[in-house]
């Protein structure tokens, strides 16, 4: 056999055991491994979370807070509900000063929202995805969820309180100032229950995918625009977060404006209720059923369906021991 001969079989010996392992890669692992030039479809690259990463990486994080202790949780909590007191102050102070734009007046917004997710604080519209995610996988009881919705509502409403009575109380708003601020919040007790709930589910649908998009972004700058830019739908789409109502029922209450029972009934609680329906509906559900790999299943204990339900009076809330089979 001559010398080219020899060459050309090695050479198509390399060339077929190149496209053996080329057809024992993925496309998105080819593209990775690419020295030069990229596919005509870009999504291939691998320069964004795929849904099934996005919602691994929210499982992640939900572990952390569901273990997270009762004292870390509420002032995390109440931290956060105090920071939407900056929500209710500037909405109404920059829709003063501008004689009532509502476009302008609305500017600053959400900035008490970049506080709290950016600062990683805890948010009762946030926790309708990380731990409804863990429920739906079987990673968590049902009473766990539910303690840890109690805890960060509380604390939210204790600290929207405490930020309510400085307003009301301490004169930080000028008599302008206040005058327009009790509008605001009169405003929304005198809408109808029925088109509180509606408003406050699509509120509750931007949370949730903010807190999604949050976990599919890579860098803080990606972040602070996702946020300011969701939020400042909120108002500019006439639609009600439950906190921030919760916040200026509770203005209204220590002006002496609004009995407590009324306000709570009449406002807070339908957009409450809406924002839960649209966050864990809308947006986790369907984000669940999207993502399909569920590797994590195989290192963890699926709860039954009877600890799903009663946690741990059945056995335990999360994350059991494997059984003794």
């Amino acid at each position: 056999m001559s010398a080219d001969e020899r060459s050309r079989e090695k050479r198509g010996r390399d060339e077929s055991e190149a496209q053996e392992a080329l057809d024992d890669e993925t496309i998105r692992e080819a593209v990775e491994q690419s020295s030069r030039g990229v596919p005509a479809a870009g999504a291939v690259v691998r320069d964004r979370f795929s849904a099934d990463e996005i919602f691994h990486r929210i499982v992640a994080a939900a572990d952390d807070e569901i273990t997270t202790g009762i004292r870390e949780l509420f002032f995390s909590a109440l931290a956060a509900g105090f920071a939407i007191t900056l929500t209710f102050m500037l909405y109404a102070s920059l829709t003063d000063g501008t004689g009532g734009a509502p476009i302008v007046g609305a500017l600053l917004y959400p900035l008490g929202f970049v506080y709290i997710i950016i600062g990683d604080y805890q948010l009762f519209t946030e926790n309708t995805l990380p731990p409804v995610a863990l429920v739906l996988e079987r990673l968590a009881s049902v009473p766990a969820l539910l303690t840890v919705w109690t805890i960060v509502l509380f604390g939210n409403l204790l600290g929207g309180a405490l930020g309510a009575y400085v307003l009301a109380n301490t004169g930080v708003f000028s008599p302008s100032v206040m005058s327009t601020a009790v509008g605001i919040a009169e405003q929304g007790v005198a809408t109808p229950w029925s088109s509180l709930f509606f408003k406050g589910v699509f509120a509750g649908l931007i949370v949730a995918g903010v807190v999604w998009l949050d976990y599919a972004s890579q860098d803080t700058t990606a972040r602070l625009v996702l946020v300011y830019v969701a939020f400042l739908a909120i108002p500019l789409g006439d639609l009600y977060h439950g906190v921030v109502s919760a916040t200026e029922v509770l203005f209204l209450v220590f002006r002496g404006e609004l009995a407590l029972v009324t306000g709570a009934i009449d406002f807070a609680l339908p957009v409450l209720l809406g924002n839960a329906v649209g966050g864990v509906l809308l947006v986790t559900v369907v984000n669940y059923f999207q993502a399909v790999e569920r590797e994590y299943q195989e290192q963890n204990y699926v709860l039954t369906f009877r600890e799903l339900c009663f946690g741990r009076f059945a056995r335990g809330d999360y994350s059991p021991p494997p059984r003794d089979d």
